[in-house]
């Protein structure tokens, strides 16, 4: 019997409004929910929510010295054109990449790794 179902991901952040909008536009959501300190993205397969920390710090990905806490992997076609839309919207591309040709590991607007794949399936 299962006792809980996953209802969404937050994600800490400085600026929920803009991490939201963010994610809206990247994934193809809408934000259904906003205030100051908390949003909500409904997506078709679930909710992402963006939650104000007080003194947030962003993590500092490859480098340990703020982990990263979790990211999202994103299934996509193209690797290069989603790269280039993520970035469009805000997302920016770390010097490291451990598997280029498999995945890229983009920073959301917050700093949040996240990974498109074109080796997830759909």
């Amino acid at each position: 019997m299962t006792t809980a179902r996953l209802a969404s991901t937050a994600l800490d952040c400085s600026d929920p409004s803009a991490l939201a909008a963010f994610w809206a536009e990247l994934v193809g959501g809408e934000v259904a929910f906003t205030s100051d300190d908390f949003c909500a993205v409904k997506t078709d397969h679930g909710w992402l929510a963006t939650v104000r920390v007080a003194d947030y710090q962003q993590p500092t990905w490859p480098d340990p010295a703020v982990p990263k806490q979790m990211h999202l992997d994103l299934a996509v076609d193209d690797l290069d054109a989603a790269q280039a839309e993520a970035v469009r919207l805000g997302a920016t591309l770390p010097g490291f990449q451990p598997a280029p040709d498999r995945w890229r590991v983009l920073l959301d607007p917050a700093g949040h790794p996240f990974c498109l794949s074109n080796q997830i399936p759909s």
